[in-house]
């Protein structure tokens, strides 16, 4: 695994904007580390409170400013950043050496099946280094750029990070941590010889990490003197107890009793509980500045405790922590009970799933094919994955999901529309729902800035596969002698399906995808109407791009033909743009050979036969329904 620890790291102000100007301590993945400095020579890992002490409520005063860390583990998806987490814990005497002891941070069935880290979770560490006593805070997040807004609020708690970077293992032959070491001193200006080696799997050389958290990362900068200002960067729902915040104490104490303000929402609560993860909650008497733990406060809902929000004292308002906006969905999707008489059963476990996650957003939709259900807002595509998976888990739903699609957004045209929507700009999360194009003066979709890294040998192919999903190139660096570096500017929907299948196929694994969101552009959308018989089918209706209307077009209709089952009559298959129809496909009808009892005679009887067959037919297709399918 290769840590980097470093001060005035480039890429610190992108991944975490309220941490600038504190030292950097980087982890990379199976076994690098970058550290600053020598080691000590001495080293103690005596715990400050044993199991039993930990019983009883924990004071917090004993823990001055100067002997506090809070760092925080980012890393790309199954680098090893639980892995770390886990050989962190057992140092610190917080877990027992067992082998039972992975992804003990993880607790959600698909965290632990997929290998990645979904929900962001905390663990204060007691340890003993040189006679001195220390609290370090761990917030491990995740990974997948899905929850970026999440880490960036997680990180604003901590004043320094472990990166973690894949090296391959540093003890097998094939390893090569010198090339990640030069390749990270060219991208990131961090010395490689301040790198670290460890292989947190086996517990190799971890113990240089926590003496680098300790040396390396400053302690918070807070004033306890001063009236309370509390970060909420996490939130989970306990059915007994309500939200359980997480919190960062920037400024003064907070206790049981105290009544707290919402700089948010601006909702008064009175304080039932506070403490620290240990990982397991652990009561305290009180919280005090520089030190992060939770806060149960009579909140009924996650988004009464949004991430990001600021906490202060009743009638003692303070300036909020900057940095604050509400989860952005990026993603759309409908979602429907496989049989309607399981919709109630739905709705009751989409209830208590959001309940745990307020990024998720929640409409009411209705489909004549597929009755009644919801369309619902997602943060990526693996956030809709996981959000599935854990239904079907945790609740034993099974469900349909419509293809996912983009917000995009319409600049109307006239002042009567305007009036209509009581805004300009409109937003636009249901294709059904795409205005015309007569309507607006422009349309609006979401761009996103890709990072690419690949070996050079397949940079062709993937510049190729950029450029046909419209993708505008903003830079191009060659990392080392082998890797290169691509930036592009992507169309949020060209890439929100199957994109990273495709770069992971034409690089044969090789290649790794990173985005962040970059905003909205003008582009010439169309809304896409897919006819079966005649008939508008809205849960086909897609947005597309007027240059690739006829190729999806055509494929939609192609597909569809492969999946319809053939009926006693013809079906047509059409994608259409407003009146004019840009691909067809029929799906031929079961055909009986009416001629089968003629043998011979006048060719007179046999033309009676097929024409009576045909007008059969004609009359069957206009009162037929097309059988529906849901694979």
């Amino acid at each position: 695994m290769l840590t980097l620890v470093g001060r005035g790291w480039g890429c610190a102000r992108a991944l975490a904007p309220r941490a600038t100007g504190a030292s950097l301590l980087v982890v990379p993945g199976p076994r690098l580390v970058l550290t600053f400095g020598a080691a000590p020579e001495s080293w103690a890992t005596e715990r400050l409170y044993s199991s039993a002490d930990l019983k009883e409520k924990l004071d917090m005063s004993r823990f001055p400013v100067e002997n506090i860390r809070n760092f925080s583990i980012i890393a790309h998806v199954d680098h090893g950043k639980s892995t770390l987490a886990d050989r962190l814990l057992e140092l610190t005497g917080t877990i027992d050496k067992t082998k039972n002891n992975k992804q003990v941070l993880d607790k959600l069935q698909v965290e632990r099946e997929r290998g990645i880290t979904v929900k962001a979770q905390t663990a204060s560490l007691f340890h003993n280094c040189e006679g001195k006593q220390y609290l370090l805070n761990l917030i491990d997040t995740p990974g997948h750029v899905d929850f970026s807004y999440e880490v960036s609020r997680s990180l604003s708690a901590c004043q320094g990070v472990l990166l973690v970077v894949d090296a391959n293992e540093i003890d097998l032959k094939n390893a090569d941590p010198e090339r990640v070491e030069n390749q990270i001193e060219k991208v990131f200006d961090i010395p490689s010889d301040e790198c670290i080696k460890i292989s947190a799997k086996l517990g190799t050389n971890v113990e240089s990490v926590l003496q680098a958290i300790i040396e390396r990362i400053p302690p918070p900068k807070v004033h306890r003197k001063n009236p309370l200002r509390a970060l909420v960067f996490d939130s989970t729902f306990d059915h007994y107890r309500g939200v359980i915040a997480n919190v960062a104490l920037f400024d003064g104490v907070v206790s049981k009793g105290d009544k707290i303000v919402s700089a948010h929402t601006q909702k008064i609560y009175e304080v039932n509980e506070v403490g620290v993860l240990n990982p397991n909650e652990q009561p305290t008497h009180k919280l005090y500045a520089g030190q992060v733990g939770y806060l149960i406060a009579g909140m009924k809902d996650v988004t009464e405790a949004q991430i990001g929000d600021t906490l202060h004292l009743h009638k003692q308002p303070v300036e909020p922590l900057p940095g604050f906006k509400s989860a952005k969905p990026m993603v759309f999707a409908g979602i429907y009970p496989v049989d309607q008489s399981e919709y109630n059963n739905l709705k009751s476990a989409i209830e208590k799933l959001t309940l745990n996650d307020s990024s998720v957003t929640v409409h009411r939709d209705s489909s004549l094919a597929l009755g009644a259900g919801w369309r619902l807002g997602f943060l990526g595509l693996l956030h809709m994955e996981v959000f599935n998976q854990r239904l079907e888990q945790e609740y034993n739903a099974s469900v349909i999901l419509t293809t996912p699609t983009v917000p995009y957004k319409a600049v109307l045209s006239s002042s009567k529309l305007i009036k209509e929507y009581r805004e300009k700009e409109i937003t636009i999360i249901n294709p059904a729902q795409f205005p015309d194009k007569s309507k607006v003066t422009e349309y609006l979709e979401p761009v996103v800035l890709g990072t690419i890294i690949t070996p050079d040998e397949y940079t062709g192919k993937i510049m190729m596969l950029c450029q046909a999903r419209r993708a505008v190139q903003k830079n191009m660096m060659f990392i080392d002698q082998n890797r290169v570096m691509l930036k592009y500017l992507f169309p949020l929907n060209e890439i929100v399906v199957d994109f990273y299948d495709s770069l992971k196929s034409l690089s044969s694994g090789y290649a790794s995808f990173d985005y962040e969101d970059a905003g909205y552009q003008t582009a010439e959308l169309v809304k896409m109407d897919i006819l079966l018989n005649g008939n508008t089918v809205e849960e086909l209706v897609t947005i597309v791009h007027k240059d690739k209307a006829h190729s999806i077009g055509k494929a939609m209709c192609e597909r569809l033909k492969d999946c319809l089952p053939r009926q006693l009559f013809e079906i047509a298959i059409q994608a259409s743009i407003g009146s004019k129809i840009i691909a067809r496909e029929t799906v031929k009808a079961y055909r009986k050979n009416v001629l089968a009892k003629c043998y011979g005679g006048d060719i007179t009887r046999k033309m009676k036969l097929l024409k009576r067959q045909a007008e059969g037919k004609k009359k069957l297709r206009k009162i037929g329904n097309i059988q529906e399918c849901r694979g």
